[in-house]
């Protein structure tokens, strides 16, 4: 009985010795991959429209209660309560706004999703082919925190990767010619 566990350790730490490991690091592949910083930048584009579109609310909130605080003395009670109104109403508008595009489900986030999956998809791809050809059990991507140690002698696979991606992206604008 004894002897059948010590070969059972043995067996499993020779395997787990044998398995090929490497690593990659996303965040260089996002910034380097044309296709991610063509997302991305599409991604800053809409956000940049978002933030105009809620700095113009703002100036006009502004505007409204400067406009009721220089005029509250010449207006009815009437009349001041119906800017009061409008400017709660402006006010709700903003945050209405802000929730819509920014919030915890909000548009950019939806956007996010749309545009940056096929890119993601891709390098997904294109990890699995590295890792397939290479013959490679594990790959580990350091920036996600998957990985504490990278031992200098493992493989760092990210150039191979953007490698990938670029063939892909060859074959890709050759076919579109």
């Amino acid at each position: 009985m004894r002897l059948k566990a010590i070969f059972i350790i043995l067996a499993l730490t020779t395997s787990l010795f044998a398995q090929k490991l490497a690593y990659i690091n996303s965040q260089k592949i996002l910034a380097t991959y044309k296709e991610a910083q063509d997302a991305q930048e599409q991604l800053d584009k809409i956000n940049r429209e978002w933030e105009e579109e809620a700095r113009e609310l703002q100036r006009q909130f502004q505007e409204l209660g400067e406009q009721l605080e220089s005029q509250s003395l010449l207006l009815s009670e009437e009349r001041q309560r119906e800017k009061q109104q409008e400017l709660q109403n402006l006010y709700m508008k903003i945050q209405q706004f802000q929730a819509e595009k920014w919030g915890q489900n909000g548009e950019f986030y939806k956007k996010q999703d749309e545009i940056m999956q096929p890119v993601i998809d891709k390098i997904n791809a294109a990890i699995r082919k590295v890792g397939e050809e290479e013959r490679y059990d594990y790959i580990f991507d350091t920036v996600a925190g998957n990985i504490l140690y990278a031992s200098p002698s493992q493989q760092d696979l990210t150039d191979l990767v953007l490698e990938e991606l670029e063939k892909g992206l060859e074959n890709t604008s050759r076919s579109k010619r």
